[in-house]
């Protein structure tokens, strides 16, 4: 199973901070001198409603739509990610219409001699910087976490067995929890 950025919505605070780390960390070390509107684009998107808000990144699908349905092999499953290829993008938008969580972009990327080139981008869990996701490690309130999916099935196995065990306990026509 692949390792993934988690949030947690009741701890985020809409700061918006993990955006700037996201930004910084896939930027040149120039970046800050000639940053723009137009050149700010994380990898991930703080989603805010009037009652929540949430970073809302890449989730390292095992089974990759964005992967399956790329012409080209630009979204490749390796290292426990979806990693992107960028020389291979055609920037044909399948992988975002095809991710589920809406977090691939196709983003112009560099001006050359027939044009604009454009790539696909969406979070690759840092995967250049030796501490990890940038996001996760500048959150103010630590809302984001980086886990490996093993641990969440785990957590996952731990809840179907505890609701097993409740339902059991259970039987119809008597109290809930006596055992007869």
């Amino acid at each position: 199973m692949n390792k993934l950025v988690i949030a947690d919505p009741g701890k985020c605070i809409g700061c918006r901070t993990c955006e700037i780390a996201c930004v910084l960390a896939h930027s040149a070390a120039d970046a800050m001198v000639t940053m723009s509107p137009a050149s700010f684009n994380p990898r991930l998107m703080v989603v805010k409603t009037t009652t929540v808000s949430t970073p809302v990144q890449c989730r390292q699908c095992d089974d990759a739509p964005c992967a399956a349905v790329c012409p080209t092999g630009t979204l490749v499953l390796r290292n426990h990610t979806v990693e992107v290829v960028p020389s291979r993008c055609i920037g044909c938008k399948s992988c975002m219409l095809a991710c589920r969580f809406g977090v691939i972009e196709v983003l112009p990327c560099e001006a050359n001699s027939s044009g604009t080139r454009v790539e696909a981008v969406k979070c690759d869990l840092c995967a250049h910087r030796a501490k990890g996701p940038a996001c996760a490690e500048v959150c103010p309130t630590k809302a984001i976490s980086v886990i490996d999916a093993g641990v969440l099935a785990e957590a996952s196995r731990k809840r179907r067995e505890h609701a097993a065990i409740m339902q059991s306990a259970f039987i119809p026509g008597e109290e809930p929890g006596k055992v007869t």
